[in-house]
């Protein structure tokens, strides 16, 4: 379950219901026990589980602050830089790419398929304004964590207005 401190931040539940209409099934429990991910949906003929390959994979993120930045984490095990593309634009943060080395061309039969292969983006409303000039913003890729800190702009204090 995704932890929040703000009561405007999505759930889980809500999430899911974002990307799911009430007719179809949400959870593992509701396909008789076989895992889903959001490629994956039933066909028409059959109710069999296909995948789909109409969305890219979503990224997991950590959204914090602390007294001067803002930190973004998500988890990029298997990735390398040159596939990774982290873009912000307007307060807007988006990063994409590709996780290779999930086929082998040999393969003749999948028994578990749990891991995600392929094209995956995440773009995210950061929830304070930040700085976006470069030498503001630092990205690090380490241990297959990608860490991308934000200066954030400093904002006036709240003031009292006195009313005439």
């Amino acid at each position: 379950m995704a932890r929040t401190n703000s009561d405007e931040m999505l759930m889980e539940d809500e999430l899911a219901a974002a990307f799911f209409d009430e007719t179809e099934p949400t959870s593992a429990a509701d396909h008789g026990g076989k895992a889903t991910s959001a490629n994956i949906e039933p066909s028409d003929d059959d109710g069999v589980w296909e995948n789909t390959d109409e969305f890219p994979g979503q990224l997991a993120v950590d959204v914090y602050e602390t007294a001067d930045k803002l930190v973004v984490k998500a988890r990029t095990a298997g990735i390398s830089k040159s596939d990774l593309n982290v873009t912000i634009s307007d307060n807007i943060l988006t990063i994409s790419g590709i996780l290779s080395g999930g086929e082998d061309e040999s393969t003749t039969a999948w028994h578990i398929q749990e891991c995600y292969w392929g094209e995956f983006s995440r773009t995210i409303a950061l929830p304070v304004p930040v700085k976006e000039e470069e030498g503001t913003v630092k990205a690090e890729l380490k241990d297959g964590v990608l860490t991308i800190m934000f200066d954030k702009e400093q904002t006036e204090s709240v003031r009292s207005i006195p009313i005439s």
